[in-house]
């Protein structure tokens, strides 16, 4: 492999073509399922463009390599599917429900499990979506949950200074109730990680049980009022540079003012990411309109 100055990682370069975030590209490295100049690859290695790259004895075109426009849908994840692409209980998976790529593929910003609906980014951008997910760039998740049992002062001052888990320390940075009757009250929570069933553990340590969860926002994209289950739409270019700024990555090339579908793009209007903000109140969210949409 070439040793040139320009040469970049090779998740990092798979992950802007599109293959995958660049923590699933480095599990593919791993386990031996990209070759560069038909030698399996290891992790740290750098290519230029000159190597020859190939996924699962596929050869990577050089076309795809280069910069490509970032795409960004939000979906809205009912309850039942699953994020992953294929299922070996033969659950539905939200794969089969977003639009055909010609070249890439999807990938999910995060997950969220069978049972918790709601927004859910999915990009055919592998850098947006490191950046967002990682824990080192501090990006909010806010959810709406609904929950069964008792919830006292205590415990709430509990789950903003933190509890331990498992995996580690975890905590709320904003708890704020939104309404309920009897025993069955709903909460606004914002954390900034992602980790497996976080905001049903937390409130789990408090001896309460979860019977809804919705995510509403991730970063400055919040859920569209009235986006029905099972649909996606998608966001205009400017906020998908709007994110990638928002993370520290550049804006990319867009389409003009049009787009595919010929609908006009629309205004992006960014809200600041901040724990201030009062995680009961509805409201539309930071992507503005998104411009193209189907139904299940």
């Amino acid at each position: 492999m070439s040793e040139t100055p320009t040469n970049e990682k090779l998740q990092k370069v798979l992950a802007r073509a599109g293959y995958g975030s660049r923590r699933e590209l480095e599990e593919w490295i791993k386990s031996g399922r990209i070759k560069v100049n038909n030698q399996v690859a290891t992790l740290g290695d750098r290519v230029s463009e000159t190597d020859r790259i190939s996924v699962d004895g596929k050869p990577v075109q050089q076309a795809r390599l280069k910069e490509r426009r970032s795409r960004v849908l939000i979906y809205h994840k009912p309850i039942g599917e699953v994020c992953t692409r294929s299922d070996p209980e033969g659950r539905d998976t939200i794969f089969n429900h977003l639009p055909r790529l010609a070249s890439g593929r999807w990938i999910t910003i995060g997950r969220l499990d069978l049972n918790t609906s709601g927004l859910l980014l999915i990009t055919t951008d592998g850098d947006l979506a490191n950046r967002m997910m990682h824990p080192s760039h501090q990006v909010e998740r806010e959810y709406a949950v609904r929950v069964l049992g008792e919830v006292t002062a205590d415990m709430l001052k509990c789950l903003k200074e933190g509890v331990e888990l498992d995996d580690g320390p975890a905590h709320f940075d904003v708890v704020a109730r939104a309404g309920g009757d009897g025993a069955n009250q709903w909460y606004h929570v914002i954390l900034r990680e992602g980790r497996n069933r976080e905001v049903r553990r937390l409130w789990e340590s408090q001896g309460v049980q979860v019977s809804r969860l919705m995510r509403v926002r991730y970063g400055a994209v919040s859920l569209p009022r009235g986006q029905r289950p099972g649909r996606w739409e998608e966001l205009p270019d400017d906020a998908v540079n709007a994110l990638r700024k928002s993370v520290g990555l550049a804006a990319k090339v867009t389409r003009g003012d049009k787009t595919r579908g010929g609908f006009s793009r629309k205004q992006f209007s960014g809200r600041p990411s901040s724990g201030k903000r009062s995680a009961g109140k509805k409201y539309a969210g930071g992507a503005g309109k998104a411009i193209k949409s189907r139904r299940r």
